[in-house]
């Protein structure tokens, strides 16, 4: 069954309203593959629904306070979907970081077979 381009547009909106509503594990568990395969910019990726679930309980342990994040813009085509963020976050041990971040989701049968995060280190 492949998913239309207006499925990925419901699909990625509705995954995109959990983020910002702060149920960022349960967009997770709901929207992402099994075989799921998450990477940061040109680092290696992460395999496996397990493994991408740890990675996000760690990044969101290491968040201090979460003051706020803004959805600047979002698109589709074919079966991938395209997110721009802003997020304010004090982290622990590092202090309050303005972040800008885009994400690339490769959709396969209504959920999220692959993602990737473009983002400036600094």
């Amino acid at each position: 069954m492949s998913t239309t381009q207006l499925d990925i547009r419901t699909l990625d909106k509705e995954l995109n309203t959990m983020i910002l509503s702060g149920q960022i594990l349960e967009g997770f568990e709901k929207f992402y593959a099994e075989d799921c395969s998450l990477r940061e910019n040109s680092d290696e990726p992460r395999v496996g629904k397990d493994t991408n679930r740890e990675y996000e309980k760690a990044w969101l342990d290491s968040i201090e306070e979460f003051h706020g994040a803004e959805l600047l813009a979002s698109a589709v085509s074919g079966d991938v979907s395209f997110s721009e963020w802003a997020m304010d976050v004090t982290f622990k041990g590092v202090g309050r970081v303005q972040m800008a971040q885009t994400s690339v989701r490769r959709w396969k049968d209504g959920q999220v077979a692959s993602e990737r995060y473009y983002y400036n280190k600094g």
